[in-house]
């Protein structure tokens, strides 16, 4: 009985960190003033009638805070680059010198600062939910365990251990948000 206990505990923590990985990536996509490659992760374009992430029809860097460039790979999709690019509205407003796409990255207003930080509070809020619910199916395995004959003792324990799982990685998304508030927050 012990074996199937620790594994109910070691799936939960993997589903709980696999949730932790995620909103790391939903941060990384919220914009912080800085200019970052990341930013674009979501933009398609139309290469040949067929849409495709922007990092695989051109080079995506940032050569200084306020500036984003592509250098497509073929010069001929520059267009399509620019269309995806407005079409994702992420509010910017690209533009090519023939040889690459330029975005410059306007500097936040307080008022989309607030809202930035708002977007991430939601996505961390969202990620505790994933994490109660791995809490929720794990107690409602370890009561079908104590059906099957699992001491209570041994039950009561391991609800326990999953608890302070529970909590360490609700500290962790609260550390990860304070973390990205702060960098929204930052002028």
């Amino acid at each position: 009985m012990n074996e199937e206990t620790d594994f109910i505990i070691a799936s939960t923590k993997e589903s709980m960190e696999a949730a932790l990985v995620h909103l790391e990536k939903k941060l990384l996509n919220i914009r912080a003033g800085k200019a970052s490659p990341a930013m674009l992760g979501g933009v398609m374009v139309d290469y040949y009638g067929s849409p495709t992430p922007l990092n695989q029809v051109g080079n995506v860097s940032t050569p200084d805070a306020r500036t984003i460039t592509i250098q497509p790979f073929e010069k001929s999709t520059i267009p399509q680059i620019e269309k995806g690019i407005l079409i994702a509205n992420l509010g910017f407003n690209p533009m090519n010198n023939g040889e690459s796409v330029i975005i410059s990255v306007p500097p936040l207003t307080e008022e989309r600062r607030r809202e930035l930080a708002k977007q991430a509070k939601a996505e961390a809020e969202d990620t505790k939910i994933g994490v109660r619910n791995d809490r929720k199916h794990a107690n409602n395995e370890i009561k079908k365990l104590e059906k099957d004959g699992l001491s209570e003792d041994l039950a009561k324990n391991t609800e326990v251990d999953i608890q302070q799982l529970t909590d360490s990685y609700i500290k962790k998304i609260d550390d990860m948000l304070m973390v990205k508030e702060k960098e929204i927050m930052t002028v």
